[in-house]
């Protein structure tokens, strides 16, 4: 029993801000000099506003990496996955008899466990992003560095310069 002890611990947490891995996290694609496809995935305790954050907060730091300051969104994408899990039924009867001359006595007792369906949504958002060095005119965009410590104070998150 304990060799499960760190999934569950691991389980009930949302999706940290992290590369991708087991529990989820960001993942990216450069699809031109200035053009990116950045998606975060959350696990089931991750709500979609924390997924859709996480995926600004990943495209502002890839903005300022990439010698950027500014980026417009041009997509955007925001899905649940949802699956369930049933846990298997156990059903187990216990007894004992006690005898007397030609008379025996009983008693029986049946415990039946599980059966119980398990709902997890998984959100994931994915952004494809334009980014340019300086404010566009005319364009909505966001200051990336503005983006990058306002997100950060907000899920109290310690990045690397």
């Amino acid at each position: 029993m304990l060799r499960f002890i760190p999934i569950m611990l691991l389980a009930g947490c949302a999706t940290t801000y992290q590369p991708s891995g087991l529990s989820g996290g960001f993942t990216e694609t450069r699809l031109d000099q200035n053009v990116f496809r950045v998606s975060f995935k959350g696990n089931g305790y991750t709500d979609t506003q924390r997924a859709e954050d996480f995926a600004l907060l990943r495209s502002a730091e890839l903005t300022l990496k990439h010698g950027f300051t500014h980026f417009a969104i041009m997509s955007t994408r925001s899905d649940k996955n949802v699956s369930s899990f049933t846990t298997p039924v156990q059903t187990i009867t216990t007894g004992s008899a006690t005898a007397f001359g030609n008379t025996a006595y009983g008693q029986a007792r049946t415990v039946t466990t599980g059966g119980q369906t398990f709902v997890t949504e998984n959100p994931t958002t994915t952004n494809t992003i334009f980014c340019f060095t300086g404010k566009p005119d005319g364009v909505f965009a966001y200051d990336a560095a503005f983006l990058v410590q306002s997100l950060s104070e907000k899920y109290e998150l310690k990045l690397a310069p």
